[in-house]
């Protein structure tokens, strides 16, 4: 298997976005109730790191099942490498105050397509 940084070079050779991001997987580890208090806190801080332009996506995961909430949820950071994102990901209250675990995984976007519609003149947009 070839190195991080050796895939990254072979899927640009083969003519792929090879964009990095940074995955971080968000577990629920106190009870609901405690992770309540602490959502305000953490909802400030995505907005926070979105103006910054560091989050690009995130939110909650259900269970396997699909139907319950799991209390997790699934973080996509802009960050310059690996351990930038990883300092990002500890500075979120959800985590430094002990209501989520996580890790952190680079992510190769190669593939795919995301579509924007946007209505100027109503002021609304989507993603399709």
């Amino acid at each position: 298997m070839p190195t991080w940084s050796e895939y990254r070079e072979i899927a640009r050779g083969r003519g792929a976005l090879a964009y990095q991001l940074f995955i971080v997987n968000s577990v629920a580890e106190a009870p609901p109730e405690r992770m309540q208090e602490i959502l305000p806190r953490h909802l400030a801080y995505q907005k926070q790191m979105e103006a910054a332009g560091k989050l690009f996506l995130a939110g909650p995961v259900s269970d396997d099942s699909g139907a319950q909430m799991s209390g997790g949820g699934l973080i996509i950071y802009r960050a310059a490498d690996i351990e930038e994102a990883r300092t990002l990901a500890a500075n979120d209250p959800m985590h430094k105050e002990g209501g989520r675990s996580f890790t952190v995984r680079a992510w190769l976007i190669n593939e795919g397509a995301l579509n924007f519609q946007l209505r100027l003149s109503e002021q609304r947009g989507g993603i399709e």
